[in-house]
């Protein structure tokens, strides 16, 4: 079995659609966003908006997604506003050039799309999306641990009988 190999490749085709979709927005003189500011877009074109379930949902603290998204404030793609839903969160949501600028990715990724459907051929694109698109049931066949809290990682790595300067 070729187990690193699926890994390496959905990885590789995604970086080429990334890197193919931001040189299509430049082209059309958008602002270059990078890969964490595309990904936050993603998260909000998926229907995710809360800056916390973002993170979650990219595996990447909340000081990072909002340091992510107060770049993207200031490139005036984003907005943070109020959760009418509950007054405690904020969402973050496209601004009138952020949703101009997703409507130019859509039409580049549809252009992507029909690139990658002619150099595989389309029986090949439909059966490579029919298998991305299956369920593939939870990803829990695998023994849970507990996770690594703050305190058990110290203390993992610390020699026995020693003290980390606080």
């Amino acid at each position: 079995m070729r187990t690193n190999q699926l890994i390496i490749a959905l990885f590789q085709r995604f970086c080429w659609l990334d890197e193919g979709l931001q040189a299509r927005l430049h082209d059309h003189g958008w602002p270059d966003v990078n890969r964490p500011q595309s990904m936050v877009m993603t998260n909000i074109v998926s229907g995710i908006v809360r800056p916390s379930d973002i993170a979650r949902n990219l595996g990447i603290s909340r000081q990072a997604i909002h340091s992510t998204i107060s770049q993207m404030v200031g490139l005036g793609i984003v907005q943070l506003d109020v959760d009418p839903a509950d007054r405690r969160h904020m969402i973050v949501s496209l601004t009138d050039l952020g949703a101009r600028m997703r409507k130019d990715a859509q039409r580049s990724m549809d252009a992507l799309t029909a690139q990658i459907a002619a150099r595989l051929g389309q029986d090949k694109f439909d059966a490579l999306l029919a298998a991305l698109e299956a369920d593939w049931g939870d990803n829990i066949d695998r023994p849970v641990a507990a996770p690594l809290g703050r305190q058990r990682l110290r203390d993992r790595d610390q020699p026995s009988g020693g003290h980390f300067d606080q």
